[in-house]
């Protein structure tokens, strides 16, 4: 199973739930994802309709293909129940909350699937104290590293 993460998303906000959801996608994009063209910079995805619809992921054209190719930036569908749409609406509906997309994978039935989060952004403090835990957990890493060889 071949998995592209949005690592600026964990960075910027905190998740609180995630939904696997289908992506409607034309063959030279399942092409690109296979390749690892894949950008998340500035992603996120919107209801419109009673749809979810994903903006802003950067699928790089095919170099294989001929004048067939597609929009790197264009809009895609994205496939969940009714059910999951209106769920996900009731959330977003509360202040502060967003859609984003937190990764892309190909599942072993060979179908492109996106995890979608429910998010609400970071202050910058809590960047901090991310970064500081993120460090600390490191410093210790390398301590046990050096404490365990034998000379």
């Amino acid at each position: 199973m071949r998995e592209f993460k949005n690592k600026k998303a964990e960075h910027d906000y905190f998740f609180t739930q995630e939904f696997e959801a289908g992506i409607v996608l034309k063959g030279t994009e399942v092409k690109s994802i296979r390749a690892g063209k894949v950008n998340f910079k500035d992603s996120f995805a919107r209801i419109d309709q009673a749809e979810i619809w994903l903006y802003n992921l950067h699928i790089s054209g095919y170099k294989q293909s001929s004048i067939f190719n597609h929009d790197p930036e264009r809009r895609r569908k994205l496939l969940l129940n009714k059910k999951e749409i209106k769920k996900i609406s009731k959330q977003i509906e509360e202040r502060g909350f967003t859609l984003i997309p937190k990764n892309i994978f190909i599942n072993e039935n060979n179908l492109v699937k996106v995890t979608l989060a429910i998010a609400k952004g970071k202050k910058k403090y809590d960047k901090r104290e991310d970064i500081k835990r993120k460090d600390e957990l490191r410093n210790i890493k390398r301590e046990k590293k050096y404490t365990n060889v034998n000379f």
